[in-house]
C-alpha cells in the first residue's frame, strides 16, 4: 500500500493450529525484512477471530467447514429478536446514532496516488432495468442501496438478523425481486441467517429462508436469466438449487462451492457451470445434476477456483484456480476443449481462499478480468497471445485499494466496471484505465479498537482493518492518520497529543500531534524474534504509561521511550490489558488467565497470578474500577460458558453476571465512573446495559444496527457512549439522553464598588460542556448597570476555569450573581 508494504511494517507466522493458529512469533527473512503472515494477514485475522470465540471449527485455507456453525442458530436468533426490539422501541428513549467515517480521503493503494476508501464490500449488484441503481454488500455491514449512481447511499438491512453478506442478485426477468445470501463466504461465512428477499428493488427486506442456509456463507447466488424463480446458490456448504423463487432448495453438490455461471439465454436445459474445493461441474438441466469435468494438469483439491461464460459468446468459459499457491487459469474454446494459459506473471495468490474472483467482460470473450490481491485485465491478442494489465496498482495512474472481492459490470455500457475490495468500492468508465470511487457514504468501516482524547467529546482515534488508523475530529468525514492495517491504540490522558498506534504484530509508533498523519515515529518494544503474540496485540494506556503484551507484557513509563519487561508464565498468550493507575497494570490471557503487576518506584514487580474467573476462556476485556481497585470486571469472548464476570475483592473471588445476557460472545465492556453499578457490554451482537452491578442485563441498542460491536468507550464529561462496530464504523449514544433543557445555577455572588471592576474566576469544569455565563445584578436601579466579559483558560487536558470580568457602570455599589447555564454536556 501507499506508504509501509506489509513487509516493512511488522510480520507474525503460525506456529501452531487452533486455537494456537491465533497466535503467532515475529517472522524475518535472511535479510532480516520482516516477512507476511502465511496464506496472508486476512487468514490471521480469521484465525484470531475464530480462536477467541471459542468455536469448535479450525478452518484452513480450502477446508470443507469455516465458522461457529454451532453457534450460528443462536446469532440469528439474537439477531432477530434486536430487530424485532428495536421495531418497538420508545421513541423517548435513548438512540444510538452514526459517527462515521462516511468516507476516509488519502486512503491507501499498492500503486500511485492515494485514494477515497470506506471498508470490505464482498457484493455488488446493478439493477439490470435501471443503470443508476447500484445495490452493494459490506461484508459485515449489510445492504446498501443507491439510486443514484453511487453519489449518496442508504442502508438497506439494518435490522435483518445478520448483517453479513456473501452475495447479491437482482431476477433479471423482474428486477424488483432481489435476493441476498447473507453470511459472507471470505470471512463471516459462520454466521449467515439464511437468504433475504426484496420485492421493492432492495428498499425494505425480509428473510425469505433460513433453512438451510443458517451457520452457512454465500459466495456467489444466481437467478435463471429465462426463469425468475430458478435460483442457483454457491456456498460455504455446498451448492443449493431452488425451482420455487427460494421458498425450498434441494443440495445436489455437497463440496464448498465458490462460483458459478450459466448461459445467458437460461431456460430448463442451459449450461450451468460451477467450481466446488474438488474441481469444476457441469449442467444440463437446470442446476439439478452435475457432472465433473477435467482440467487439464489441473490439482486434486482447490484452495480456490471460480467460473464464468462468456455472454457475447457463451461457448467461450473460464476458469480462475488457485491450489498451494500457484495460479491456474484455462480458457474454453469454441470446440468446447479446456486449455490452460499462463497467468499474470507477477500475480500474487497469498490470499487466493480470501480475494479471487473472474468476469468476463460482456462484449467481448477474449477480454477477462481477474480478482486476487490485485486487479488484472486480460486481452487476448489475434496472435494467440494474452496481454495482462494490472488495474488495481499501477506505477502511474489511478489504482484502486488491493484485496479484490466482487466486480461487475453496468447493464448497457461494457466499458463501465465496478471494483469491490477492503477499501470499499470504485468504478471505472473505460474498463480500469481509470477510478472514481463511489465511497461517500458508504459508512462500512470495519473498526477494531478506539481510543479517546477525555477532553473532547469530538475527537477519537481508531484501528481498522486493512484501511489503517483513523482520527475523528467532529467530522463524519475521518482522516486517514496511519497506512497499514489499524490494531489497538491509545491516547496520554494527561497530554493529548501524544497518541500510539499499532499495524499488527508487536510494536507501535507514536505521534506527538494528536496522530496527523507523516507524524508518527516508531517505539517498538524491542521484541525478539520468535516471540508470540496475537495479530492484534492488546495495548493499554494511562497517561505516559503504556503497555503491549503477548508472551510477556512490556511497559514504558515514558510514552515508549525506555521499555521493560514483566515475565508471563511460559506457553501464556495476552489477550487484554488494563491499565487503571499508572502504577498498576492487570493482564489477562487466551486461557482465561490473570495476572497484576505493580510499579515499586524502580522496577516492575513479577507478574502475580490472580483467580481465574473461568478456565480455558479468552479475556476478550479487562476493566479495574481506578477509584477503588478491589472491584474488577472481565469478559470472555468464548462461548459455552459465564462471558462476565466481576470481582469486589482484587480478583480473589469472581461471581459471574452472565445469566440476562444472549448466549453470544462480549468483546468489551465500560463502566460508568459516576455510578461504578451502571456497566455496558458489547457483545458481537448488541449493546446490553445492567444499573445494579450486572444482576439484571438489558438490551441498550435502540438504533444500533444488529451490527457486531468491537469496543466500547465512555466519554465521562460528555455522558456519550462509543461502539465500534465491525463493517459500520463507529457509534454513539447519550447514556442518560441528550439535555433537553438547560441546566441553570447561580455559581456566586458578588458586590462591586461604585464604577469599580474585579474579576473571578471557577475551574474545573469539563471542557466538552458548553455553558454559557451571565452576570445578573439583584439591586433595581433605572440604568444599565454591570457589563462583563468571560474568558477561558484550559486549566489542564480535561478541564477548564473561566475567568469573569465584571465591570460597575454606575456611581453606586451594586450586588449581583453569577449565574450559568450549561446548555449542553457534548
Amino acid at each position: 500500500m501507499k506508504g509501509p508494504h506489509d513487509s516493512d511494517i511488522r510480520s507474525i507466522a503460525t506456529v501452531g493450529p487452533a486455537p494456537a493458529a491465533a497466535v503467532f512469533a515475529e517472522a524475518r527473512s535472511a535479510a532480516g525484512e520482516r516477512l507476511r503472515p502465511p496464506e496472508g494477514k486476512a487468514f490471521a485475522r480469521l484465525m484470531a477471530f475464530i480462536a477467541e470465540r471459542g468455536f469448535d471449527v479450525a478452518p484452513a485455507p480450502g477446508a470443507d467447514e469455516v465458522g461457529p456453525t454451532q453457534m450460528a442458530a443462536v446469532y440469528a436468533g439474537v439477531g432477530a429478536d434486536l430487530g424485532a426490539q428495536a421495531s418497538a422501541a420508545a421513541a423517548a428513549a435513548p438512540s444510538w446514532r452514526p459517527l462515521g467515517p462516511v468516507v476516509m480521503h488519502n486512503g491507501q493503494t499498492y500503486g500511485s496516488g492515494r485514494i477515497d476508501v470506506s471498508g470490505r464490500v464482498a457484493a455488488i449488484a446493478v439493477d439490470p432495468s435501471n443503470r443508476t441503481h447500484i445495490l452493494v454488500g459490506a461484508a459485515g455491514g449489510g445492504v446498501w442501496e443507491s439510486r443514484d449512481f453511487g453519489v449518496t447511499w442508504l442502508p438497506r438491512t439494518d435490522r435483518m438478523p445478520t448483517l453479513t453478506v456473501g452475495a447479491i442478485a437482482f431476477t433479471p426477468s423482474a428486477p424488483a425481486t432481489v435476493y441476498c445470501g447473507t453470511g459472507e463466504g471470505n470471512f463471516y461465512g459462520g454466521l449467515g441467517a439464511g437468504l433475504l428477499r426484496s420485492m421493492d428493488g432492495g428498499a425494505t427486506w425480509a428473510v425469505l429462508v433460513s433453512h438451510p442456509f443458517v451457520g452457512l456463507g454465500f459466495y456467489g447466488l444466481m437467478v435463471d436469466p429465462a426463469a425468475g424463480t430458478h435460483l442457483v446458490a454457491a456456498t460455504t456448504g455446498g451448492l443449493f438449487a431452488s425451482s420455487n423463487g427460494g421458498t425450498t432448495w434441494t443440495q445436489p453438490l455437497a463440496a464448498r462451492t465458490w462460483g458459478l455461471a450459466v448461459n445467458p439465454a437460461g431456460g430448463p436445459h442451459a449450461e450451468w457451470l460451477a467450481v466446488c474445493s474438488d474441481g469444476l461441474h457441469h449442467s444440463a438441466d437446470g442446476a439439478q445434476t452435475w457432472t465433473a469435468l477435467a482440467l487439464p494438469g489441473a490439482p486434486a483439491f482447490w484452495d480456490r477456483l471460480d467460473v464464468a461464460i462468456a455472454r457475447s459468446n457463451p461457448a467461450i468459459a473460464y476458469a480462475w484456480g488457485s491450489s498451494g499457491g500457484t495460479a491456474h487459469l484455462y480458457r474454453r474454446g469454441s470446440n468446447g476443449v479446456w486449455g490452460a494459459i499462463a497467468p499474470p506473471p507477477g500475480l500474487n495468490t497469498g490470499q487466493a481462499w480470501y480475494d479471487w474472483y473472474l468476469k468476463v467482460a460482456p462484449d467481448n470473450d477474449s477480454q477477462i478480468y481477474l480478482g486476487a490481491i490485485d486487479l488484472y485485465r486480460g486481452d487476448l491478442a489475434a496472435n494467440g497471445t494474452w496481454g495482462w494489465t494490472d488495474l488495481s496498482s499501477k506505477s502511474s495512474g489511478d489504482s484502486i485499494h488491493p484485496d479484490q472481492h466482487a466486480l461487475t459490470f453496468d447493464p448497457t455500457d461494457p466499458n463501465m466496471v465496478y471494483a469491490g475490495s477492503d477499501g470499499g468500492l470504485y468504478r471505472s468508465p473505460n474498463r480500469g484505465v481509470n477510478w472514481v470511487s463511489l465511497n461517500n457514504g458508504l459508512a462500512i468501516t470495519e473498526i477494531e479498537y478506539i481510543a479517546q482524547d477525555y477532553g473532547s467529546s469530538r475527537w477519537l482515534f481508531g484501528g481498522t482493518q486493512d484501511n489503517g488508523s483513523i482520527r475523528y475530529t467532529g467530522s463524519a468525514v475521518w482522516d486517514h492518520a496511519a497506512d497499514g492495517d489499524g490494531g489497538d491504540c491509545g491516547v496520554d490522558r494527561s497530554n493529548p497529543n501524544s497518541v500510539f498506534h499499532t499495524y499488527y504484530g508487536m510494536g507501535m509508533e507514536r505521534s506527538t500531534s494528536q496522530g496527523d498523519f507523516g507524524s508518527w515515529t516508531w517505539i517498538g518494544p524491542p521484541v525478539p524474534a520468535g516471540y508470540n503474540a496475537l495479530f492484534y496485540p492488546p495495548v493499554g494506556c494511562n497517561d505516559a504509561t503504556i503497555a503491549q503484551a503477548g508472551q510477556s507484557v512490556f511497559i514504558s513509563r515514558d510514552s515508549g521511550a525506555t521499555w521493560k519487561e514483566v515475565a508471563l508464565p511460559a506457553g501464556l498468550v495476552a489477550s487484554a490489558i488494563a491499565v487503571p493507575t499508572t502504577d498498576q497494570l492487570v493482564v489477562g490471557t487466551t486461557n482465561g488467565r490473570l495476572f497484576r503487576t505493580t510499579w515499586g518506584g524502580s522496577a516492575w514487580s513479577a507478574a502475580t497470578a490472580l483467580t481465574q474467573p473461568r478456565n480455558n476462556a479468552w479475556i476478550s476485556a479487562i476493566f479495574v474500577d481506578p477509584g477503588t481497585l478491589k472491584r474488577m470486571w472481565v469478559t470472555s469472548s468464548t462461548v459455552g460458558g459465564g462471558r462476565v464476570f466481576r470481582a469486589d475483592d482484587g480478583g480473589q473471588t469472581w461471581t459471574d453476571y452472565s445469566t440476562g445476557l444472549p448466549s453470544l460472545p462480549m468483546n468489551t465492556i465500560e463502566v460508568d465512573p459516576a455510578n461504578a453499578n451502571r456497566v455496558w457490554v458489547g457483545a458481537d451482537l448488541g449493546v446490553y446495559q445492567s444499573t445494579d452491578g450486572g444482576s439484571h442485563w438489558s438490551n441498550f441498542s435502540n438504533g444500533l444496527p444488529n451490527v457486531l460491536v468491537e469496543d466500547l468507550l465512555f466519554q465521562p464529561q460528555a455522558r456519550v457512549l462509543r461502539a465500534g462496530t465491525r463493517n459500520r464504523g463507529v457509534w454513539e449514544i447519550p447514556v442518560d439522553g441528550w439535555l433537553a433543557a438547560p441546566v441553570c445555577g447561580t455559581q456566586w455572588t458578588g458586590t462591586l464598588a461604585a464604577n469599580a471592576q474585579q474579576q473571578w474566576f471557577t475551574f474545573n469544569w469539563p471542557a466538552t460542556w458548553h455553558v454559557i455565563w451571565t452576570v445578573m445584578p439583584t439591586s433595581v436601579q433605572a440604568a444599565a448597570q454591570l457589563t462583563w466579559q468571560v474568558s477561558v483558560q484550559r486549566a489542564s487536558p480535561e478541564y477548564v476555569t473561566y475567568w469573569i470580568q465584571v465591570k460597575n457602570l454606575t456611581s453606586a455599589p451594586v450586588t449581583f450573581e453569577g449565574r450559568y447555564a450549561i446548555l449542553s454536556y457534548y
